[in-house]
């Protein structure tokens, strides 16, 4: 099925597939179409193993928390303490390289 792209809908379902762009074009020249292609006896595809393994990693990283509360609370008290300090030169580093990558992946205009 190259040139073709599987929808699956919310059950895990494959949905008709769709026509790429570039299929799009070159069936546009032709006198047949991307669907009556797609339509072939035999062309089958089955993800429903996929589709439940994907499931379950959903449901297991909607479990573990964003944020680590207790290393937050450490620094908070931490600071409030007086014992948190400040490496100024990391945190240089750190912005110097986050502006290399930014640099790098923008996009060229």
């Amino acid at each position: 099925m190259k040139g073709f792209i599987v929808k699956i809908d919310g059950t895990g379902k494959p949905l008709a597939p769709t026509a790429t762009s570039a299929t799009k074009s070159s069936s546009a020249n032709n006198s047949t179409t991307a669907t009556s292609s797609a339509a072939a006896p035999g062309a089958q595809v089955d993800i429903s193993g996929t589709s439940s393994r994907l499931r379950e990693l959903e449901a297991s990283v909607a479990n573990v928390p964003v944020v680590d509360s207790a290393r937050v609370d450490e620094i908070k008290q931490a600071i409030a303490d007086g014992r948190f300090k400040v490496n100024a030169d990391r945190v240089a580093d750190s912005l110097i390289e986050s502006v290399r990558q930014m640099l790098n992946t923008r996009p060229a205009a």
